[in-house]
This record gives C-alpha cells, sequence and structure tokens, in this order.
C-alpha cells in the first residue's frame, strides 16, 4: 500500500472531528458470503436515484451485496472518515480541489486496468488528469456524468421575436442590444448569492484563457493579471445588460424571475433547470455555450465531471469493485440516472438528453469542453466573493493584482510541490 500523506489530515483536522461516521468496513463478507461494497457518494439529490440503481443491482447479483450510502454533507463525513483510515471501498466525487486533495494523499487506487475507462470520452478524462497537482502516473478516476454551463435561454421568447443564437462575442453583445430595444431585459443575475457569480465567470475563462492556466501559474509561467484580463472585462460588459442592483438579488430570485419570463437569458448551468422550472413547469428552455471568443472555433462548453467514481487504495476485493463499476456504466443505468438528473454522460455513447441542453449538442458529441476553473481555486481564497466585489468596484488592475497575490498565498504548498517536481523531473 503506497505511503499516505500527511496533507490530507493537516488541511482538513478540526472542523470536522464532531461529523458523524458511516458504519461499515471495507469488502466485508455478510451473513451469506457475499461480498460486501461500500459506496458512499456525495450528491444528496440522487439518493432516489442510487436507491433504484443498489436494488437492481442486488437483485442481479448472487455473490455481491451493494450497500450505497448518500448522506447530507457527504465530503465531510468522508474527510473525517479517512483521517480516521476508515475507507469505503468506492466513493462517488466531484472533480473538484477534493479530488485533487485525495490524489495527493495517495487514498485513491489506480483504476487504469479497468477495461470500463475505455469507453469514457477522452475529454473527461484528461480533465481529471488536469486537477493532479504534479503529474500522476495512473488514472483514479472513472467520470461517470458531467454537467454543463452557460446561457439559458427562453426558446418561446426567442422564437417569437426571431432571435438567433450568438456564435461570438460581438454577435452576443449584439443580441443583448437588441433584446433591450424591444424593452426586453437581456440576463437575470442572482450575485447576492456570491457562487453564482463562477457561473459566468468560468463560462467566459474556457475560451479566453488557457485551460491550464492555474497550473501555468504554479509553475511560475504566467500570472491571473495577463491570463484573466480579458475574462474580467467582459465580465463587466456582461452586467451592463443584467438588472438593475444584480447584488440586491439571489440564486431563486433570479430562477424564478428568468421562469417568469423578466428576461431572455441566465447566465447559469443546466443544474438551475430543476429550480427554475418549480416556479413555471411549462417552460420551454433551450441552452447555448458562452460566446466569449471573436470566433466560433474559439468558443468550448464549459463542462466538469459532476460525478465520477473513485476506488479506494485499501480496497480488499477490487474485482467486485469493477463488478459494480461494470453495472454503473451499463447504458440503462446511465440513462436512468440522466433522466433523473438532466446530467451530460462522460461516456462515449448515445443517449436521450434532457431538451435544455440541445443546443450544446454539438460541442458534447464531438467532445470539445474544459472544465471549470473554479475546480482548481483553493476554497480559503473565496474567488466567488472576490468576483462579486470586483464587479461592484469594477476594478480589473486592483482585483486580478489581488487574485495573483491570494493565489500565492493559499497555493504555497502545492506551489512548492510543483517547485520540487521541476526540480526532480526538468522537462519531462
Amino acid at each position: 500500500m503506497r505511503k499516505r500523506s500527511t496533507v490530507l489530515s493537516l488541511v482538513l483536522t478540526g472542523s470536522m472531528l464532531g461529523a458523524a461516521l458511516l458504519s461499515g468496513c471495507s469488502s466485508e463478507a455478510d451473513s451469506q458470503g457475499k461480498t460486501v461494497i461500500e459506496l458512499v457518494q456525495y450528491k444528496p439529490e440522487a439518493v432516489e436515484v442510487f436507491e433504484q440503481l443498489e436494488e437492481k443491482f442486488n437483485a442481479t447479483h448472487d455473490d455481491i451485496l451493494l450497500k450505497i450510502d448518500s448522506p447530507n454533507d457527504a465530503m465531510t463525513i468522508l474527510k473525517t472518515k479517512f483521517i480516521r483510515e476508515d475507507y469505503p471501498d468506492i466513493i462517488g466525487i466531484g472533480g473538484d480541489m477534493n479530488y485533487s486533495l485525495f490524489m495527493d494523499s495517495n487514498i485513491l487506487a489506480d483504476v487504469s486496468d479497468y477495461e470500463g475507462l475505455k469507453s469514457i470520452k477522452p475529454a473527461y478524462v484528461d480533465i481529471l488528469e488536469g486537477l493532479e497537482f504534479v503529474p500522476t502516473e495512473g488514472t483514479y478516476g472513472v467520470p461517470y456524468v458531467a454537467n454543463a454551463a452557460g446561457v439559458l435561454y427562453n426558446r418561446e421568447m426567442f422564437k417569437e421575436h426571431g432571435w438567433e443564437i450568438p456564435e461570438t462575442w460581438s454577435e452576443f453583445m449584439s443580441l443583448c442590444e437588441e433584446i433591450e430595444k424591444e424593452g426586453i431585459q437581456p440576463l437575470y443575475f442572482g450575485f447576492k448569492d456570491v457562487w453564482t457569480c463562477l457561473a459566468p465567470w468560468n463560462a467566459l475563462a474556457v475560451d479566453l484563457a488557457p485551460a491550464d492556466v492555474c497550473q501555468q501559474v504554479n509553475r511560475g509561467e504566467a500570472t491571473f493579471s495577463e491570463e484573466y484580463r480579458e475574462v474580467a472585462d467582459k465580465m463587466l460588459e456582461l452586467v451592463q445588460y443584467g438588472q438593475d442592483g444584480p447584488f440586491a438579488y439571489g440564486y431563486n430570485d433570479a430562477c424564478t424571475a428568468f421562469a417568469n419570463g423578466e428576461s431572455a437569458m441566465f447566465a447559469i448551468g443546466s443544474y438551475a433547470v430543476p429550480q427554475i422550472k418549480s416556479s413555471n413547469p411549462d417552460m420551454d428552455i433551450d441552452s447555448f455555450v458562452m460566446p466569449g471568443a471573436d470566433t466560433k472555433d474559439g468558443n468550448v462548453l464549459n463542462s466538469g465531471v459532476d460525478l465520477m467514481f473513485c476506488v479506494m487504495d485499501n480496497c480488499e476485493n477490487k474485482e467486485a469493485a469493477y463488478e459494480v463499476l461494470d453495472f454503473l456504466l451499463e447504458n440503462e443505468s446511465i440513462q436512468t440516472y440522466l433522466d433523473e438528473q438532466n446530467a451530460v454522460p462522460c461516456k462515449d455513447e448515445t443517449f436521450q438528453l434532457a431538451p435544455m441542453l440541445d443546443g450544446m449538442l454539438e460541442y458534447i458529441e464531438q467532445g470539445k469542453m474544459t472544465d471549470y476553473q473554479d475546480h482548481y481555486y483553493p476554497t480559503e481564497m473565496a474567488v466567488d466573493a472576490q468576483i462579486q466585489t470586483f464587479l461592484i468596484n469594477e476594478d480589473p488592475e486592483e482585483f486580478l493584482k489581488k487574485f495573483d497575490t491570494d493565489w500565492k498565498r493559499y497555493n504555497r504548498d502545492i506551489i512548492r510541490k510543483v517547485e520540487q517536481y521541476q526540480a526532480e523531473h526538468g522537462d519531462e
């Protein structure tokens, strides 16, 4: 077994000591002699679909008993278990900084020998590799489903007015002008909830900044002041076409306003559709990729791994764990999840997707996508709040200067690892 890194313990000790623990131990045998595989997944909104999958798996497998836990605040519980070296067999998590920390702590198994990986779109495997602090041999997650963010729009309203979907930034700004001239609000924002500031930021950044900009900065090869300047400038342009005082309205306000036809568009991810439809179930919603670039070819779908499965390094029965993954990757299982959660499949097969993804199908099918930039941002840096402050103050110079300074402060341990890796491996 690989040596455990102390980084995870150092980062997580303190706030989680009182968290409740899940019961069970890895790859145990039940009273009937079945191998028990415990899977803990972090999406509480998907409890029902995982209950269906668990029931179906256990009804069709005689030698393995699958136990799926979907606790609230799953990441806190998982981290507490990891500190105590109490590991499930499989975890279902997102492709974000938590995955990077788990990778760095050597608690995930290399699954590059898993045959099911061959069915996953390479773009999503690349996204996971991009989350590694330093290059690592092997593959440590199996991407399952992704989400997509760009611009949601009122399809009925667009048809009524004959508005065309923009493919470049100038076309997008012209569209906003045209919508405004017809007395309709082009966009609605919920920037009172700071996390919503990241939605248009991420969607613009994948068009305008290098996909590996954070790694470049860690290697001392770039600065955010240079690479994020156009992103910042276009964020300020975009906000001009929102409602007055966007910082006084939250996410739910924005969802409700868009649902009620108070704006033609909403710069947010597909994950917002259920909330929007709770106010207007019959609303016809479609989406398009944020056209931040000067040419269509420069645009990229902002899509990240919303759920992946990782086998833990100390899983005692990897073969049984792989059998569980085989079941989860069956087309029928994936379609069940997609129908419930309006997600994007990571498997390279044809599935029936939700209609609000119609405008993004070209990018999904081509695998032309890049991860959310904020998946690389440390939580302590509070980038969402920094973006909100920047949009209020309208001072990109000060914002980007602070971004560079805070990045070095909150990523000093990671930067040190990168420097050490570079010293040992050179330009490999």
